[in-house]
């Protein structure tokens, strides 16, 4: 199997980390997080310049023909310098979701300003502060002679301070619809916050939104669908911030190993030390093959073993992003828990990374209930086999 990336895909890499490391100091980092909107949008302009926004969407609905391995390549950078921008969730999970459940005309009018950088959308679908992948969702949608009327509640919408529209999951009579929700539509109520790693999160309330009926993006089984692949998709974006993550912290931590001296002598010359050092890259390495693995699991059709490859790669990177944080930042000694210090918030990231859209746990769960029921369908499809016409079982004579 060949890692390597194409032509095309190596210049973008080369892109995000021209941009971070001219535009995106660790102190600017700082300053925008005091800021009231969190990020910059001139930098966001500049992503829909640069084709960023649209990186991982088809040619057909309006990006530049790439998928998860572009947007994994983008957000991997991204984590090494700690960008906090709503990439993933606007240009990630909503256009995915989009992508895949609005019809052709509703697709149009949505996806451009999403890709051109006028506009920022958010997923809303979480219900319970732990965040699962899966949801029971007590929002409804009720009809009405104009449209729709939801009411409801959502916790902890990634990138919901920015968004201009909120793209929110209810039940009504067709089971699990999605629907656009401008941000300022009357009856929306937005509580905003910070996220561990500094990021903007929001909670929503819905309190007799009323919209019209074209607001609705899909209904039933093709919006459930649509939803879980765009929260898988995420899973991997967050696996891939993960791993740039991790590499940035281990190769920061190296560097302060062999210039930090104590007891007259640099402390990489500790034997001890080193084989941290190499538990920590061993960790990274085995990230970035399961980033690669949940990557391939996007393009099956067995929606199981999707699932499956997605949540390995999710509870595997989980934890191993901690550890090589929690390391990084034990081996830094004090100044890694410092505020004006990078280290510490490759952990507050990793921390995040750990728990968001499910923890380990959840994953692991999820995981042994995809092989079950591939396991399943496997074993079904034993018992319906039927020889060929002319076939014959083969019978070993005893002696």
């Amino acid at each position: 199997m060949d890692f390597d990336f194409s032509d095309v895909q190596q210049s973008l890499q080369d892109s995000v980390k021209r941009f971070c490391e001219r535009e995106y100091p660790f102190e600017k980092r700082q300053a925008l997080l005091r800021t009231e909107a969190g990020f910059d949008r001139a930098h966001w302009a500049t992503f829909a310049e640069l084709g960023w926004l649209g990186a991982g969407l088809a040619e057909e609905v309006g990006g530049f023909g790439g998928g998860p391995i572009e947007n994994a390549i983008i957000l991997e950078q991204l984590a090494r310098a700690l960008v906090v921008a709503p990439f993933l969730s606007s240009a990630v999970i909503a256009t995915q979701a989009i992508a895949r459940l609005a019809l052709p005309e509703q697709r149009d009018k949505l996806l451009s300003p999403l890709l051109d950088g006028t506009s920022i959308a958010a997923l809303a679908h979480g219900e319970t502060a732990q965040h699962a992948f899966a949801p029971d969702l007590a929002a409804k949608a009720t009809k009405t002679k104009a449209g729709y009327r939801l009411d409801g509640r959502k916790v902890f919408v990634l990138g919901g301070q920015a968004a201009d529209v909120f793209l929110v999951s209810a039940r009504d009579g067709a089971g699990e619809s999605l629907f656009a929700v401008p941000a300022h539509t009357p009856g929306v109520e937005r509580v905003n916050y910070h996220a561990v790693d500094g990021r903007r999160v929001s909670d929503l309330t819905l309190r007799g939104v009323e919209v019209e009926a074209s607001a609705l993006i899909g209904a039933g089984g093709d919006a459930a669908d649509a939803i879980d692949y765009a929260l898988d998709y995420g899973v991997i974006g967050l696996c891939a911030e993960a791993v740039g993550a991790m590499d940035a912290a281990l190769w920061i931590t190296r560097d302060y190993l062999k210039t930090r001296k104590q007891f007259g002598v640099t402390l990489n010359t500790f034997q001890a030390l080193q084989h941290r050092m190499a538990d920590m890259l061993v960790e990274t390495e085995l990230a970035r093959s399961m980033l690669y693995r949940g990557i391939a699991a996007l393009a099956l059709e067995n929606v199981l073993e999707r699932r499956r490859g997605v949540s390995a790669a999710k509870a595997q990177i989980g934890e191993a992003g901690f550890f090589v944080g929690a390391q990084a930042v034990q081996l830094h000694g004090g100044i890694g828990v410092t505020e004006e210090y990078i280290v510490g918030h490759y952990l507050k990231r990793l921390a995040l990374v750990r728990g968001l859209f499910g923890s380990s746990d959840q994953h692991l769960a999820r995981f042994a209930e995809c092989a079950a029921g591939r396991n399943e369908e496997e074993a079904a499809g034993l018992r319906d086999f039927r020889p060929a016409p002319g076939l014959r079982r083969r019978r070993t004579r005893r002696r």
